[in-house]
């Protein structure tokens, strides 16, 4: 995979898909929230396939195709998140071939959105919430081979609206070329590609709003692979949101993802300092040079029930040479684990749920039932620095709509570990960049 990145497919998952697909049917005129409802800087975070998204499939799959389709969009946003190395130029001093703030980074497929309001008069856009991205990404009129189930940003009909030149200071921080005077950017993603100028806007988010707002305005598309929707980046670098909002968000933002068994699949994004939890537990935000967009924390142990598991500290150490280490992403929907610790993960909860249960596979997942898993794992804890992940059984087991497989939805990673958004749901997870920590604590939200 080249060079793009984003929002990932979030748990459409197997009950999930039947439960919200006959849930549709069955309400004609589904109540979705309102403008009203966002507000203190607050936002309304749904699923790409609640009953409020345009985006939620068409067609109805099995469950197994459903898993399948989920692990192949999965493995792409890995690919990119376990490649996404910063290149250093030789005797550069330290100098990136690829800026921190590329741009270069677009996904294949949405998994939690949020209402957002670009230009004047306000057009109201659904963008994909992704920590691992640093710019906001946005399909505009006139777009050759954009999606068309959502409405694109008429840029022409908003009079706060500016196409950055060449000669700009966000243009040197993108891989760009140049038309003209026009900064221009060239992404490829799969077998797609994608032209977009880079572009300044205002945005309102809630009730806030943010002028002069840089973003990229695609233009062309050329292939399958692309999201129909835009992408909203809260990553670490010079164009995401939070460097763009220092002054209004203080670089903080916390999220609560709602559980795929929730009717309308709405949870919240709340940025800046205020209203977020006081009591919560922190562990230190960690930065790898490699890969300095992501979000790395210390990972220090894995509970499977009560039972601590036995892994080498090697499997959770940050390497600054090849990217290694543990990152929280809101994207990639199941955690990956380093072939060490999900082995050992793997091996104890075969253990409590028995010998004798006969395991088979589904796609990557190779831990997977057809008998009742209760009482044998009710739980699974994540241990970092400071603070605990401590999941139940929907954070860790998919099942099938009929009840007859049970799998362990994680895999096994060659070398970066990644807590996904199926593990973070039903909990608070807050970025607190001005003092270099992540906070975490169950929340339901659903």
């Amino acid at each position: 995979m080249a060079s793009s990145m984003g929002v990932t497919l979030l748990p459409l998952f197997l009950v999930f898909l039947a439960t919200i697909t006959a849930h549709s049917l069955n309400n004609n005129h589904p109540t979705c929230y309102t403008d009203e409802e966002e507000h203190d800087s607050t936002l309304k975070v749904f699923h790409i396939s609640s009953q409020c998204s345009p985006f939620r499939p068409k067609t109805q799959l099995s469950w197994a195709e459903t898993v399948l389709k989920m692990q192949t969009d999965d493995q792409t946003r890995f690919t990119y998140l376990s490649s996404s190395l910063l290149l250093v130029a030789p005797g550069g001093g330290g100098k990136s071939f690829v800026p921190i703030g590329s741009g270069r980074q677009i996904v294949q497929s949405p998994t939690y959105i949020v209402k957002a309001k670009i230009g004047t008069p306000a057009q109201t856009l659904l963008l994909a919430l992704d920590t691992s991205t640093d710019m906001a990404m946005v399909p505009c009129s006139g777009c050759v081979g954009c999606a068309s189930s959502a409405p694109p940003f008429a840029f022409a009909k908003s009079t706060t609206f500016t196409s950055l030149k060449c000669g700009a200071s966000q243009c040197k921080q993108v891989q760009n070329s140049c038309l003209g005077t026009a900064c221009l950017m060239n992404m490829t993603y799969g077998a797609s590609s994608i032209a977009a100028n880079l572009a300044q806007d205002n945005i309102t988010l809630a009730t806030d709003t943010v002028t002069g707002f840089s973003f990229g305005c695609i233009q062309k598309a050329v292939g399958t692979s692309l999201p129909p929707q835009g992408v909203l980046g809260l990553g670490r670098g010079s164009l995401s949101l939070l460097s763009q909002s220092k002054s209004l968000y203080k670089s903080t933002f916390s999220y609560c993802l709602p559980s795929y068994k929730s009717p309308k699949f709405s949870g919240t994004l709340r940025l800046g300092p205020i209203g977020q939890p006081k009591n919560i537990k922190y562990t230190p935000l960690l930065t790898n040079p490699r890969r300095p967009s992501l979000y790395y924390v210390k990972l220090v142990g894995i509970k499977v029930g009560p039972k601590l598991v036995s892994i080498p500290p090697s499997a959770f150490a940050l390497n600054p040479n090849n990217g290694a280490g543990t990152i929280i992403d809101s994207g990639t929907v199941f955690t990956r684990l380093v072939t060490p610790a999900y082995t050992a993960v793997r091996d104890e909860f075969r253990r409590r749920v028995g010998r004798n249960a006969v395991v088979s596979s589904l796609g990557g997942f190779d831990t997977c039932y057809k008998v009742a898993i209760a009482k044998q794992v009710p739980t699974m804890t994540f241990i970092f620095e400071g603070a605990e992940l401590s999941m139940k059984q929907e954070n860790f087991l998919i099942y099938s709509s009929t009840g007859g497989i049970t799998c362990l939805a994680m895999s096994a990673s060659p070398s970066l570990n990644v807590i996904a958004n199926m593990q973070q749901q039903n909990h608070r997870i807050l970025f607190d960049l001005p003092n270099s920590r992540i906070g975490i604590s169950a929340e339901s939200c659903s």
